[in-house]
């Protein structure tokens, strides 16, 4: 059978058949007891096993062309349990200079107690990677599209890195989606998502992935099952529904930041943006290579003398809201949000300022996105 489309596979795979009714729709599970004598799999919610976290699971590992998935109840669930499961005392990893702030937070707030050694890289060259490994380094860790600042590493020389110092690659891909970006393909081991964002996408859901090789998944399991951050089944259902719509929303959000970030780019209000698909982002060429489509994010600075937080406030469509990818377009200050427990230091080490805006394109007609955009740099301009 010939491989199936992008949107057939977010419609069909990993789907639980009715076998009651009929239903078109997956069935909801609730159950959090099951059989354990004579059946072939002893289910528990928190061994990532019922049925609907299975269905889950399989289905964005099939949109990540991996082997294996498993969800989890957030992001930094499944990025939190995947690195202490390849990593232990005396270990050593890698990160990428520019990660999620949640991340970052963690590393640097529990590894020491865990006895993990870690670097952050200077920048995001093959040198700026290779350099930082040492006798003892057990994993390379990357971001790509960065958060916030949008910059692209180049997957496929991380993963050929990795592999040559016999290391495992693992990259959070929740600003691509594996619409725009699948990792596993450029030959990165281990695929991490924040669910909560684009495959979620309605912003009513708080979840998690990762996807791999049937080892990898095995190993992260064990450490999971320990660590407990198992998705209810009911989050499982919801999830699985809106994956449905991934590719079409995902194919609106592409085509509307990229006309967002053409109309900031020319705008006299605005010093500089961040975005891939910008002819004018350093690494445009490198994202043309890898990524299918170059996401609904992007970033700006406005010009000096500009207040951003009044800026937010003339907004009246566009919420000035916590989080991102959902249908409807977001602004925030990540200085103040998603990477405020980073010390002032950390962030602008990474060159995240205190008035860099990260706006969250949505699905909404894009002259209505930048009609709103418009109205509040005039009032922002009227001091």
């Amino acid at each position: 059978m010939k491989k199936r489309g992008l949107n057939t596979i977010c419609t069909h795979a990993g789907e639980i058949k009715d076998t009651q009714f009929g239903g078109a729709v997956s069935p909801i599970f609730m159950a959090s007891s099951y059989p354990y004598m004579d059946v072939e799999v002893m289910r528990y919610p928190r061994y990532f096993n019922t049925p609907n976290q299975e269905a889950l699971g399989n289905k964005i590992a099939a949109l990540e062309h991996a082997e294996a998935g498993m969800p989890f109840a957030s992001g930094m669930a499944a990025i939190s349990t995947t690195l202490l499961a390849f990593l232990q005392k005396g270990d050593h990893v890698v990160f990428q200079n520019e990660i999620y702030g949640g991340a970052f937070n963690f590393v640097v707030e529990e590894f020491d107690k865990f006895g993990i050694d870690y670097t952050f890289t200077k920048g995001v060259s093959i040198a700026d990677f290779e350099c930082e490994i040492k006798p003892n380094t057990k994993v390379i860790y990357i971001e790509t599209p960065s958060n916030p600042l949008l910059t692209i590493t180049d997957i496929k020389a991380v993963a050929d890195l990795a592999k040559k110092h016999n290391l495992v690659s693992m990259i959070d891909n929740t600003f691509a989606s594996p619409v725009n970006q699948t990792p596993i393909d450029f030959g990165i081991d281990i695929v991490l998502h924040s669910a909560t964002k684009y495959l979620g996408g309605h912003s009513d859901i708080c979840a998690g992935a990762v996807v791999s090789k049937e080892a990898h998944v095995n190993t992260i399991f064990q450490k999971g099952k320990n660590l407990g951050g198992s998705i209810s089944d009911f989050m499982c259902y919801l999830l699985e529904r809106s994956i449905k719509t991934l590719g079409l929303r995902v194919a609106k959000h592409n085509e509307n930041a990229l006309a967002i970030a053409q109309y900031l780019e020319s705008h006299k209000a605005v010093q500089k943006v961040y975005y891939p698909g910008l002819v004018s982002h350093p690494n445009h060429h490198l994202a043309k290579s890898q990524m299918k489509g170059f996401g609904g994010m992007l970033s700006f600075e406005l010009m000096d003398g500009l207040d951003a937080h009044k800026f937010q406030k003339a907004l009246k469509m566009i919420k000035p809201s916590l989080s991102l990818a959902g249908v409807e377009s977001t602004i925030l200050l990540p200085a103040e949000t998603s990477h405020a427990l980073m010390s002032k230091k950390a962030r602008k080490e990474q060159g995240i300022s205190d008035t860099l805006l990260r706006f969250s394109t949505g699905i909404e007609e894009v002259e209505d996105i930048i009609e709103d955009l418009e109205l509040a740099f005039k009032k922002t301009n009227n001091k």
